[in-house]
Parts: structure tokens; sequence; C-alpha cells
């Protein structure tokens, strides 16, 4: 027997991919979990704590594919590639409600703002399975950077009928590599205001 928690969520995610978004309640949820109302509002409180809840079971997915050390060979863009993939295949049997929640948040500003914070979440959780630090402002601007890839890509990803996700691999390689190369130059520029803004050395004075 399933726990609650993921009886609800399974409910949840069926009945959404079936019937849109907007028209599903947290009754018809707990019916469809067999759940009493309270039951289920005591786990998750609204649509939007059950939509956190799907991403942060996608988010466990990609980590339980994660490897325990990284290659040497590898670069931060390929590590990042191969956990946005993962991530992409762990959503696969889910893209139906996946495109409801996405229908749901175009439609209403108010919801795509709450579920912002899971959404960033899930990024910076993508970011550490790729061992590139999420916190901080760097960690920040690398959560804001990702998410925009992550826009652009899936937009292809709902179109994509392909059988290894070619499109979409295409897609997040062309973006890395664009993000990459930016990333790279905001380095230099870094670099070069640093070395311009540090006094000249001086000469100590002889004992």
């Amino acid at each position: 027997m399933k726990p609650a928690n993921e009886a609800a969520l399974d409910a949840f995610l069926g009945l959404i991919a079936e019937k849109d978004f907007a028209a599903v309640t947290l009754r018809d949820v707990a019916a469809a979990a067999g759940l009493g109302l309270a039951d289920l509002y005591r786990l998750y409180p609204d649509k939007v704590a059950l939509v956190g809840a799907f991403m942060a079971r996608i988010d466990a997915d990609v980590l339980a594919g994660t490897p325990s050390h990284d290659d040497p060979e590898e670069t931060a863009r390929d590590r990042l590639f191969d956990v946005m993939m993962r991530r992409y295949d762990a959503l696969r049997p889910h893209r139906l409600a996946l495109r409801a929640i996405r229908r749901a948040g175009t439609r209403d500003p108010l919801l795509a703002l709450a579920l912002g914070p899971a959404l960033r979440r899930s990024m910076a959780v993508m970011l550490e399975a790729a061992s590139l630090p999420s916190e901080g402002l760097s960690g920040a601007l690398r959560q804001n950077g990702l998410l925009a890839i992550h826009y652009a890509v899936s937009r292809v990803y709902d179109r994509d009928e392909t059988a290894d996700l070619s499109k979409t691999m295409a897609a997040l390689d062309s973006r890395l590599k664009m993000a990459e190369r930016w990333s790279q130059f905001f380095e230099k520029y870094m670099k070069s205001s640093n070395s311009e803004e540090s006094p000249p050395a001086t000469n100590s004075p002889s004992a």
C-alpha cells in the first residue's frame, strides 16, 4: 500500500493530466487518493504544495542517478548537461501533467509567482548535482541562468517526440554552450576590472 503522501501526489498528477490544473480541486484529489479532505490538507494544504512535492520527487530521481564522484575529464557544462537530461528523462512519464501545470502558470501570473520558489529550489538542486555552487550572489546568478535555459529548452521538450529526446539534447547543448561563453566573458571582465582597481605596489622602506 502506498504512503498517503505518495497516493495523493499520484492522484493529483493523474487528475490534472486528465482534466487540466484549474478544473481539479483538493476534494477531487482526496477522493481519488482514498483520503479524507482533512487528511489531504494536513499533507498538502493547496495545489501549489502538490506541485512543489512533484518537483521534489523529480529532484530526488535526478539525485539518485548522480555519481558519487565527478569524472575529472568532464567539464562543468558536461556535468550540467547530464543532470538536466536526467531531469527531462524523469519528467517523461508526467508530460501531460507538466503541460497542465505550465498552461495554468501561463494563464495565472499569481500561480506562476507562487510556484517560483519551488522551481528555483529545483534549479539549485540541479546545480549542486553538477558540483556547481548554488549559494551566495554567484549561486543566485547561476540559478537564474539555469532557470532561463530550462524555460527555453522546455518549449522544445514539450514537442519532442523522439525516442532519445534528441531535439531536447540539441537545444540544451546549444544553450549551455552559449551560457558557458557568457560566463567566460564575465570572468575575464571581472579579472580585468579587479586588476585595474588594484593599487600599484610600492617598495618597502629599508630597515
